[in-house]
């Protein structure tokens, strides 16, 4: 399992949308979406 498939997994079992997880982590939205489909690892 892969790091997109991992934090998918992750923000999805405790119920967060990747805007909340983004909030969290204090990046955008368009951040986390990039992670999770593999556009950016960074």
């Amino acid at each position: 399992m892969g790091f997109q498939e991992n934090l998918i997994r992750a923000r999805k079992l405790r119920g967060m949308t990747q805007e909340e997880l983004a909030a969290k982590l204090n990046i955008s939205r368009q951040a986390v979406s990039k992670w999770e489909t593999g556009v950016s690892q960074s």
